[in-house]
């Protein structure tokens, strides 16, 4: 046990502890910085740093070993992803504990937001420059849990390097009287190279957003990490997942086109909640269709199979109690999907043209798989396992028999799963 497991923070609602460091605060001051060491370390050593965690929590420690009075700190960035406000890292002398959180869009709707000194900044860019006193508490909550803590200052100030967002990095203080003038020029000055290291940063974070958003978590890690020349990629054994929305093309006709991307958006998201959730990678939206792998790490057709079953689960519970912005259209529910599992091996890797590329799967594998889910309507069951994805799973399966398959020599022998069957 560590100092660490007995110390307890709460964050509002929307916000998700990522990650989180901790050293002992007896053990971190003992070499002497001074304010020339910290620049100099953010001026070399620093741009090694390739985790904000890691950088974040360095420099705070190296600023509390040069200025006394600094015992607190966040730093708080925004970021491109449709569902991700922003980022934050929280660090405290007291406790040694620097924690990374997600805040989620729907903070920005909450009072305890715009009641806040980072709104302000966030929203405007305008510095917060505050004492903790009997009047500041009353206006702001966070200064008030601050100043019953024995904080008696509290900054939040932008971060501007060039970039788009009003980034921020707040600073407090419980040494009586609040910082001194000459500190706070100390630490402006190292503020205009930290801001540097923070657009760098911020910069990676919003590529591996959006790369991860767009071509899925296993896709954008390759391509961030140079697998970006057409033909390059490699060929991996991974369970085939390919689903398809049973009566799209009537829906569409009869849907308008608000309430169609509504349906395919709770669709999707439930289906691909099921797939992450279980270890896969969503590679393509495809209309009404999926495109999922399960790389093969020894238990790869268990994971597709209970990512199928749940998916069903979900969507069925969607047409049971459909959300807001469905609950008014008529003629959607109940909603059929068709789930086909294969295994085999694939090139999974840069596919397309010079000027446009396609980080994908191919091979007949993937096609035998497109063909198996085209099954799935006529022989009245939901999930259609391949007998090399059978063979791994221990679930009760029906034997549906041997299968041609279009444009596949051969015939396939397919199994469904007994509990999940459903038209």
């Amino acid at each position: 046990m560590n100092g660490q497991d007995t110390i307890q923070r709460t964050y509002a609602s929307g916000v998700v502890l990522r990650q989180r460091s901790w050293r002992d605060p007896g053990k971190m001051i003992v070499h002497r910085q001074t304010i020339d060491d910290v620049r100099d370390w953010l001026l070399g050593e620093a741009l090694a740093v390739g985790d904000v965690l890691a950088f974040f929590e360095a420099f705070c420690w190296r600023m509390a070993s040069a200025l006394v009075s600094f015992d607190r700190a966040s730093l708080h960035v925004g970021t491109l992803h449709p569902q991700i406000y922003g980022f934050a890292w929280n660090w405290e002398k007291g406790d040694g504990i620097c924690d990374e959180i997600q805040v989620g869009e729907g903070i920005l709707a909450t009072e305890a937001y715009r009641r806040s000194p980072l709104y302000g900044v966030i929203e405007y860019g305008r510095a917060f420059e505050e004492r903790i006193d009997e009047e500041t508490q009353k206006r702001y909550p966070l200064l008030r849990e601050l100043g019953a803590q024995g904080y008696s200052q509290y900054l939040a100030l932008p971060l501007t390097a060039g970039g788009r967002q009003h980034n921020l990095v707040s600073l407090s203080t419980r040494q009586p009287g609040g910082f001194r003038p000459a500190e706070l020029e100390a630490v402006r000055g190292l503020l205009r190279i930290f801001a540097l290291h923070v657009e760098r940063h911020i910069d990676r974070r919003i590529s591996v957003n959006l790369l991860d958003a767009y071509l899925g978590a296993a896709a954008g890690g390759k391509v961030l990490n140079g697998s970006i020349r057409r033909g390059v990629g490699e060929e991996i054994d991974a369970v085939i997942w390919m689903s398809d929305l049973r009566g799209f093309t009537d829906l569409s006709s009869r849907l308008s086109g608000s309430a169609m991307t509504a349906l395919l958006n709770a669709y999707f998201e439930r289906l691909a909640s099921a797939v992450i959730a279980e270890g896969g990678d969503i590679l393509k939206f495809m209309g009404d269709g999926v495109l999922a792998v399960f790389p093969q790490r020894g238990d790869a057709a268990q994971a597709a199979l209970r990512a199928a079953e749940r998916a069903l689960t979900a969507i069925a519970a969607l047409s049971d109690d459909p959300p807001p912005d469905l609950a008014t259209v008529d003629g959607w529910a109940p909603l059929r999907s068709g789930i086909a599992l294969h295994e085999g091996k694939v090139f999974f890797g840069n596919v397309g043209s010079t000027e446009r590329l396609d980080f994908t799967v191919i091979g007949p594998a993937v096609n035998a798989a497109s063909r198996i889910e085209a099954l799935t309507k006529a022989l009245g069951r939901a999930i259609l396992v391949s007998e090399p994805v059978a063979r791994q799973l221990d679930a009760p399966l029906d034997d549906m028999g041997m299968h041609a398959l279009r444009g596949v020599a051969g015939e396939m022998r397919l199994f469904s799963p007994r509990p999940m069957s459903r038209e």
